[in-house]
């Protein structure tokens, strides 16, 4: 049985496919059109899924999209109807577009098909499931339990806004919703636009500026009961109850109302790209705070409602991996699966998985020990002859190494003397996070890598941390961690015996005097406050990239480098031999590996700003 799915038109588009249960292809549309969060249909990820899969689109059973739009077009409406008559301009925006196009999605997505390729409509089910229902497959379906409490935590979807469920088998049963206008990713949003980032690309943004925040400051603290007693009423259950004085995102075209924003924190809202202050760190460390309660609270109530021993999550607020490991310290539950491509992307594989168990009431072959995301590592892989197409193009010089074991040698050599390295190898990943197939790569011990890779490689702010790959038998020896964590998900503290002694008014210091003191023996890879965003690397899923690890560990005693995505900020992550070349030459990169192939930057043609590709790049 084949099945397509697929998530558009809000952002982060994307198709996958599944055969007989299984996951055999999946992309998101921003890899292929360069185009960061890309929300329109995903022609050329579903032409990926068709090469991959070499099917066809008559040999689908079912093609399905993450969401009802109906249920949608009935929550804009009253939404409408109950802040009239604020929003008018607003309304008289969304209501054409969807009266024109989004109401007749069905016809929508054929046409766009047809354009791929002809197909006989009658044969085709085609399938809505609702936007948390998605999520929850996708996190569920994938996951190795055979039962398991369920969370999806999101913006918005038709109404819910989270939801909590219960899988069992091939079934999934939401128990609870959060309906719009109340919302945990709405809420964290909110901050997000006041605090200077983008909405829907920034949150991250937030989660890692919130540990620059100073925790023993009675300004926290005010922030926090602020939030608490302004913004948000939280019930025992982990709902929320978002006061709308303060919110606009319902009827308007700002997230906040401003200038209430501004007379409650007695600061504006924050300019893009302006100077950080400590002020604008203690109120992300606030929402960041309130976020963790919220969640555990959430997590607390299923467990009641459940008895669960296993714990999925989903929906863009299972993307905040310090809040992900604030819940694994609780203990609550013995095992949690989260969805690499948690967002709205990995819809696009609940869809599919939804109507296999739920509408084709398949049965499902999981082992209870192995996740089906295949290492999230289902996107497309190139042969030697593509990246010898594109070095032949831009008269690249490289050296190409027949064996593997002696090109690991020299670039676990070239990590360890301090050189940054562009790693380019096979399946291309589904979701946010590069995990050694489409990454940049340095020596974790290096007291300047952070600062280099921010300001030299990625040209994004100095403030932002970078993520360890450590072997997965290693990773307990630098983190205080015991579980896996493949998909870089969970935040865990680095071990005492790798810290430093620091001054005793440390979290006084002025934020950027903070960032470059000298706080471990992995520095790079070691935030503001001793954590770590981890990814644990495992022979099963990325031998290639294990290798490299466990060979730097056999010249440094360190079986751990710095992972970032292959990218500058406001690119999408390569996808091409061709992404990756010119990504390289763009940047102080020093090196490139794709395949076999090595590449010195000091041997390249000059590049001489071949494209304007910082003033293409919208800063995200």
């Amino acid at each position: 049985m084949n099945i397509l799915g697929l998530s558009a038109f809000y952002h982060d588009s994307a198709a996958a496919i599944i055969q007989d249960g299984v996951i055999i292809a999946a992309a998101q549309e921003e890899r292929f059109s360069r185009k960061k969060h890309d929300h329109s249909f995903p022609v050329n990820a579903v032409k990926y899924c068709l090469t991959y899969s070499g099917l066809n689109i008559n040999e689908f059973d079912a093609i399905v999209f993450y969401d009802k739009p109906f249920l949608k077009f009935e929550r804009l409406l009253e939404t409408f109807y109950a802040f009239s008559p604020k929003g008018l301009k607003l309304f008289l925006t969304a209501i054409p577009v969807w009266l024109k196009e989004k109401m007749f999605l069905k016809h929508l997505i054929q046409k766009e098909l047809s354009q791929i390729e002809k197909f006989n409509k009658r044969k085709i089910n085609f399938l809505f499931p609702e936007h948390h229902l998605s999520h929850a497959a996708s996190a569920f379906y994938p996951s190795p339990y055979k039962e398991s409490a369920i969370i999806t935590i999101d913006g918005v979807g038709e109404w819910a806004t989270a939801s909590l469920g219960y899988g069992k088998k091939n079934e999934i049963e939401i128990l609870k919703e959060m309906h719009f206008p109340h919302s945990v990713g709405l809420l964290y949003s909110a901050f997000t636009y006041y605090l200077g980032f983008r909405v829907n690309s920034g949150e991250y943004k937030l989660m890692g500026l919130a540990p620059y925040g100073n925790p023993k400051s009675t300004r926290v603290s005010k922030y926090i009961e602020i939030i608490k007693t302004e913004f948000v009423d939280i019930k025992h259950d982990g709902s929320v109850w978002l006061n709308q004085k303060y919110f606009n995102y319902a009827t308007g075209l700002r997230m906040v109302y401003e200038k209430k924003w501004q007379k409650i924190f007695g600061f504006p809202k924050r300019k893009s790209e302006s100077d950080i202050e400590q002020k604008h760190c203690d109120l992300a460390y606030a929402i960041q705070k309130v976020t963790e309660e919220i969640v555990i609270l959430m997590a607390k109530e299923v467990k009641k409602l459940t008895g669960a021993k296993n714990l999925c999550l989903a929906g863009g607020v299972a993307l905040n991996c310090v809040a992900n490991g604030k819940l694994l310290e609780t203990k609550l539950f013995d095992n949690i699966f989260i969805q690499p491509a948690a967002g709205d992307a990995g819809g696009a594989i609940g869809a599919a998985f939804s109507a296999y168990h739920i509408y084709f009431k398949k049965v499902r072959n999981n082992d209870g020990k192995n996740d089906l995301m295949h290492g999230a590592f289902l996107g497309p892989e190139f042969s030697y002859l593509d990246i010898e197409n594109v070095t032949k193009k831009y008269k690249a010089k490289y050296t190409k190494f027949r064996d593997f074991e002696k090109l690991t040698d020299i670039v676990a050599e070239i990590i360890a003397q301090g050189d940054v390295v562009g790693w380019f190898q096979g399946r291309m990943e589904y979701g946010p996070r590069a995990l050694g197939n489409r990454s940049i790569l340095g020596d974790a011990r290096n007291k300047e890598m952070q600062k280099k890779l921010n300001l030299k490689i990625k040209y994004r702010e100095s403030f932002r941390p970078f993520a360890p790959s450590v072997l997965s038998e290693d990773s307990s020896l630098f983190f205080d961690i015991n579980v896996e964590s493949p998909y870089m998900l969970l935040v865990a503290n680095v071990k005492k015996e790798w810290l430093n002694k620091l001054p005793d008014n440390y979290f006084e210091l002025p934020l950027k005097e903070r960032l470059y003191i000298d706080r471990s023996d992995i520095q790079a890879v070691t935030h503001i406050d001793f954590s770590a965003r981890i990814q644990s690397v495992h022979k099963e899923t990325n031998l290639r990239y294990w290798k490299l690890i466990n060979k730097f560990k056999q010249k440094t005693n360190f079986g751990i480098i710095v992972n970032t995505s292959f990218n500058v900020r406001g690119e999408p992550i390569v996808c091409t031999p061709e992404d990756a070349y010119r990504c390289f030459m763009r940047t102080e990169m020093d090196y490139l590996v794709m395949g076999n192939y090595l590449y010195s930057k000091n041997e390249q043609p000059a590049w001489n700003n071949k494209d304007n590709w910082k003033g293409e790049i919208k800063l995200d």
